[in-house]
């Protein structure tokens, strides 16, 4: 279940009480009149079966409350309660399967702003991956995979484009290719600096690599695999088993494929970084494609729900 904490003008306090109290699905409620300061207002707070979210939220935005007052939502670990039981039963459809979708704008709009922190993850993984590569090691791919910060901007890519947000979308975009340019520059210099030193040079690229070969010789599975994640990764951000999220991010080859791109730039072979900007280019597009089918198809079911 969620927490609902609204902070209401007195006026629209027995508008939002009737809306709250007309709802199956909603439950724990209390209201405190008086109580709340910045801004002024009464505060009323209840419980809602997550698969009924969307509906009782979007009712009480259209009272005008996110300007005159506040809504907070919070996520519910544990709750012992018959009436919450009940709630839950009388809810339409099941909560794991539920598409919260002012959950999932705010987390995307946070996924679209250019950090410090984004930005050292995204190079940090790439290095990570440039050393597999040259090594052959797929340990280290898959390391690289789970840090690479880069599924966040491309869930935010859909949702902007599901929403019909140009500005989101080109947020999005923006912080993918800063990202990605950023982290191969990173990479090119880092190679360069490894082979200065001694550590690696230009024959552990051009040699046989049978164990991560797959990484810049793309091909008809590359579509599969990444519309299969990004399929697998929209669920598991917008449903309740978002556990399911380290397996889509170990699936893909957008890091790995960026950082060979980037090992074949800074010893200047060509054909690797073609492949390898190729293998980018098809993980980068059917995950896309298939996040913003699944947005679509699931928002459809969430709508035909909530008119039941």
């Amino acid at each position: 279940m969620l927490h609902i904490r609204v902070i209401s003008p007195p006026d629209l306090t027995a508008a939002t009480v009737q809306l709250l109290e007309g709802s199956p699905a909603v439950t724990h409620l209390w209201v405190s009149e008086g109580s709340a300061r910045k801004p002024n207002g009464d505060v009323i707070s209840a419980d809602v079966a997550r698969e009924a979210a969307t509906g009782v939220i979007g009712q009480l935005r259209d009272l005008g409350l996110p300007r005159d007052g506040a809504i907070v939502v919070e996520r519910l670990d544990i709750i012992l309660s018959a009436a919450a039981d009940r709630a839950e039963r009388d809810a339409p459809g099941e909560g794991a399967d539920a598409l919260v979708w002012e959950e999932l704008e705010q987390a995307a709009g946070e996924e679209t702003r250019l950090s410090v922190t984004y930005l050292t993850f995204m190079v940090v993984a790439m290095l990570i991956a440039s050393i597999g590569v040259l090594l052959d090691q797929p340990i280290l791919i898959v390391g690289a995979m789970v840090v690479g910060p880069e599924f966040g901007p491309l869930v935010a890519l859909c949702v902007g484009i599901v929403a019909r947000r140009p500005r989101q979308t080109r947020n999005a975009l923006g912080a993918l290719l800063s990202g990605f340019l950023v982290g191969i520059a990173g990479t090119i210099l880092f190679t360069w600096a490894i082979t200065a030193v001694g550590l690696v040079d230009e024959s552990m690229l051009i040699a046989e690599r049978p164990l991560t070969s797959f990484i810049w010789q793309p091909d008809a599975l590359s579509w599969i695999v990444g519309f299969l994640a990004g399929v697998a990764g929209v669920l598991a951000l917008t449903s309740a088993k978002s556990g399911a999220l380290v397996g889509v991010l170990i699936s893909v080859t957008t890091v790995p494929a960026a950082a060979n791109a980037a090992v074949a730039l800074a010893y200047w072979v060509p054909s690797e970084a073609i492949g390898s900007g190729v293998q980018l280019m098809i993980n980068l597009a059917s995950i896309t494609v298939a996040g913003v089918l699944t947005l679509l198809v699931q928002r459809a079911r969430q709508d035909r729900l909530l008119a039941r």
